[in-house]
């Protein structure tokens, strides 16, 4: 068949053999495609904002009241004042001195239960152990205090299902991973610089799970008052 001059190519497209509509273009060729690709670009659309995202949970961290002794410097490299504050944690003994156990509900979730292991803990636990067996208070040493770093342990709930996959420290627009971390069993371990816990400004735990994030503000007040 041959195409007259003012024939177009579109023209052709939206015919059959003998010059009639063919049935299998409903439309204009151009509106076809224009709507195909509408259609298309909705499709997507839609599967993107259906689509489930790794849901993010907030949580404010908070502290029991009435621990003692009094400490507002926050978790710092040992030294003298909060060695012998640490001492004297652990010298009170009891079952379950906050000054140790502080951090049992820190950041509450229903995913992970958090324990963390600083310089001044090392020293108050291995007091309190003893005093606790009604045993003379040992001077814990001092120089491998000084070389214990922080370690926060996140082990998971019984029935949650949201195995972790790391965990970082958020300061304003940086971000602190931990130099070292293991993984095992849907929890972990991860050891940070004292520096990652500094009470000059408020921080975010996100603690990554394979299905969400749970994340937690600790605000420097807060901050300061960990040990």
């Amino acid at each position: 068949m041959s195409l007259s001059k003012g024939s177009t190519t579109e023209d052709t497209e939206g015919r059959g053999a003998h010059g009639k509509p063919s049935l299998g273009y409903p439309c204009p060729p151009v509106w076809c495609r224009a709507l195909r690709g509408g259609l298309l670009f909705s499709w997507l659309l839609t599967v993107v904002v259906a689509a489930p995202a790794a849901a993010q949970i907030r949580a404010r961290a908070q502290l029991p009241a009435g621990i003692t002794p009094p400490w507002s410097n926050g978790i710092q490299a040992i030294n003298r004042d909060s060695y012998w504050n640490a001492v004297a944690c652990g010298k009170q003994g009891g079952q379950r001195p906050l000054c140790v156990f502080y951090d049992a509900e820190l950041c509450p979730n229903d995913d992970y239960t958090i324990a963390m292991f600083t310089p001044y803990k090392m020293v108050a636990y291995e007091v309190w152990n003893a005093v606790r067996k009604k045993q003379e208070p040992p001077t814990p040493s001092y120089s491998e205090a000084q070389r214990t770093r922080i370690t926060v342990k996140l082990t998971p709930k019984a029935g949650a299902k949201n195995p972790v996959n790391g965990l970082v420290i958020k300061r304003g627009v940086k971000t602190v991973k931990p130099p070292t971390q293991s993984l095992e069993a849907g929890g972990g371990s991860f050891i940070f610089d004292v520096d990652a816990f500094a009470p000059t400004e408020d921080v975010t735990l996100d603690m990554i799970g394979r299905a969400r994030t749970q994340s937690c503000l600790i605000d420097k007040t807060v901050l300061a008052q960990m040990r």
